[in-house]
């Protein structure tokens, strides 16, 4: 019988080119993870790598043998939902994860709903950015991931996960307290095209990105003078006058900073999609659909808080 296990490293290898990063995506040695694929190779009786300079590449054989892993993976994970409720739930651990937005607005919100309702259920919970999540789920170190549908997500045919929507997250404009656009109950983007703007550095996020394409659709170009890692920084930055930024409404930052977030209006206001991303054949699992509850029930809890936009 195939060994479902190596099924996901030849995935993995698939999916990364290299043997070396599939054996870190699954937290083992690339000498392991060649021994386990020769294994099935011989099982198999075909050849199933070809090297290619540095990468390998999937033989046909593989090729052909990945088309079929996709369904043979799934139904693994409907027998394991299936077993999980004969078993009537159990005291898991339920892993989520998610980028850091979603876990600071959803997931842990969500994991505290679980833990207080259950006390002795174990959720496990883990901030990464959304490629290194995809990672987690294929190498099945995960459960549950809350992702944005960004390049580095699972396209929506992916036949490894399983995507829904979660929330369409709106922008805010935040500003210094005083600014002449602090006491407006809502703006319009191109309102701020004459400011100096802050985002998070390109390399950290899309954000960058997506103020650029934000203001874009506005009519301008934002005129950026300072970057930072993370939302804290840019609070501390806009706090001090130094400019302005968009937030996704989920954010926050220090409750001491004078800080304004005000609300974006128009016809085009900037807004995002989180999805949750579980493996297909998983959505079953009756930990797992108590985790994608507990998600959906945070999110009017966490946007009741927040200024209408």
């Amino acid at each position: 019988m195939i060994d479902l296990r190596r099924l996901h490293m030849l995935r993995l290898v698939h999916q990364y080119g290299t043997v070396t990063s599939a054996a870190e995506a699954m937290h083992l040695t690339p000498s392991a993870v060649s021994h386990h694929l020769r294994e099935l190779a011989r099982e198999l009786k075909v050849p199933l790598l070809e090297p290619q300079g540095r990468k390998v590449k999937l033989t046909p054989a593989a090729n052909l043998l990945i088309e079929h892993a996709d369904g043979l993976l799934a139904k693994w994970e409907e027998t394991l939902a299936d077993l999980e409720s004969h078993r009537a739930g159990g005291a898991g651990p339920l892993r989520m994860c998610g980028f850091t937005t979603a876990v600071g607005g959803l997931v842990a919100p969500a994991a505290g709903a679980l833990i207080r309702d259950d006390p002795d259920l174990k959720v496990e919970v883990r901030e990464c950015d959304t490629d290194v999540a995809v990672g987690l789920l294929a190498a099945g170190d995960t459960d549950i991931a809350v992702i944005e549908p960004t390049p580095d997500a699972p396209p929506s045919d992916d036949l490894r996960f399983d995507r829904e929507p979660l929330l369409e997250e709106v922008y805010d404009l935040i500003v210094p307290a005083g600014h002449p656009l602090a006491g407006r109950t809502g703006v319009r983007l191109e309102h701020a095209e004459d400011e100096t703007w802050i985002s998070v550095e390109p390399e950290v996020c899309a954000h960058h990105q997506q103020v650029l394409a934000y203001c874009g659709a506005a009519g301008f170009t934002p005129r950026f003078a300072h970057h930072a890692t993370n939302w804290s920084v840019i609070w501390a930055l806009v706090a001090h006058g130094l400019g302005v930024s968009l937030v996704p409404r989920l954010a926050g930052g220090p409750a001491d900073q004078p800080v304004v977030r005000v609300p974006l209006t128009g016809d085009a206001v900037p807004q995002r999609r989180l999805l949750t991303c579980v493996r297909r054949g998983s959505r079953g699992n009756p930990l797992i659909d108590r985790g994608l509850r507990a998600l959906h029930d945070a999110v009017p809890a966490r946007c009741a808080r927040m200024p209408a936009a």
